[in-house]
């Protein structure tokens, strides 16, 4: 068993790893260059959402508000009609991505930290680069990308989206891992 306490450099090298990463993956690769579309007449939408007062959430057009309500024949024409719509609208203003960047990397660490925790109790002092890297990547792997397919099967979020931030999720968790293989306790 090797203490958190000890793990605190590859939790913190390995955290600056994938932030570095994700900002490559995000800036200079073409990976996620068409995971959102734009619609048409942008202007109009805003307009209309303006106009409508819609304040910063997540919604879904139409919303039934209960299992009860999602029966009825006037919410059941609204769905066949369609456009059916899930969205989250955010405040305008402030285009900085700095709060997103911050939280973004404290993230990365408490990713980093369930991995050396879960490492720490199942590896010890010396163990070897591949089983450290097996521990830990897979849990920085389910943590990074386990949990977007929910996003695919509810909300009907593209899957192509959602297979491309899967496959960073295997790269981020692949660095956590190799980070923690080479700085482990020896």
């Amino acid at each position: 068993m090797v203490p958190l306490s000890s793990l605190w450099l590859p939790i913190l090298l390995s955290a600056v790893i994938v932030f570095i990463a994700s900002s490559v993956i995000h800036m200079a690769l073409p990976i996620h260059k068409k995971d959102l579309k734009k619609v048409p007449d942008e202007d109009a939408v805003q307009d209309a959402f303006r106009r409508l007062g819609i304040t910063p959430g997540d919604y879904a057009v139409p919303c039934a508000g209960s299992s009860h309500d999602m029966k009825q024949p006037a919410f059941v024409e609204k769905l066949k009609k369609g456009p059916v719509v899930f969205m989250t609208v955010i405040a305008g203003g402030n285009t900085s991505m700095s709060t997103s960047l911050a939280l973004w990397f404290l993230y990365c660490i408490v990713v980093s930290v369930f991995g050396a925790y879960v490492g720490g109790r199942a590896l010890a002092s010396g163990s070897n680069y591949l089983d450290v890297f097996r521990f830990v990547g897979t849990v920085a792997f389910a943590c990074y990308a386990m949990s977007l397919p929910q996003a695919s099967i509810w909300y009907k979020r593209n899957w192509g989206t959602t297979v491309r931030s899967m496959i960073d999720g295997l790269v981020y968790g692949s660095l956590t891992a190799g980070t923690f293989g080479w700085l482990w306790p020896r």
